[in-house]
């Protein structure tokens, strides 16, 4: 195949997209996120931590301290992006981040994310639920 081939071929193909997160397996704290392109974004997790530039300061102080031989950058969790609309793709990002956030707890001395202000569209009340 021609160079051209190739490039456009890479285009086309969906980017696994999902939860992952950043453990610190020396003290079990996490980082917990989500990414359309989820080894690109391990990658840059990974870059920011190497170069003192992560914009979350505790867990760029714990991988300053610990190393990174304490870390382990992982996928969570995948989304197929198949048949759906680009709301819903984020929509369900959303959802299937907040499955592991509850699942997980990484707040506070067990991680490194801040609990929501606000909930997610599908945590507000529905017209039966709130008694309307």
């Amino acid at each position: 195949m021609d160079r051209k081939t190739l490039i456009r071929q890479y285009k086309e193909t969906p980017r696994p997209m999902g939860v992952f997160r950043v453990h610190n397996t020396a003290d079990d704290r996490s980082l917990v996120g989500t990414s359309r392109d989820l080894p690109s974004m391990l990658n840059r997790q990974r870059f920011q931590l190497d170069h003192g530039s992560h914009p979350n300061r505790a867990l760029q102080e714990d991988w300053n301290r610990l190393g990174q031989e304490a870390f382990v950058l992982e996928v969570l969790d995948t989304l197929d992006p198949a048949d759906r609309s680009e709301s819903d793709l984020v929509d369900d990002l959303a959802v299937l981040e907040q499955l592991w956030l509850d699942k997980l707890l990484p707040y506070g001395a067990r991680g490194y994310n801040t609990e929501r202000k606000q909930p997610l569209p599908h945590d507000l009340p529905t017209s039966r639920e709130d008694g309307a």
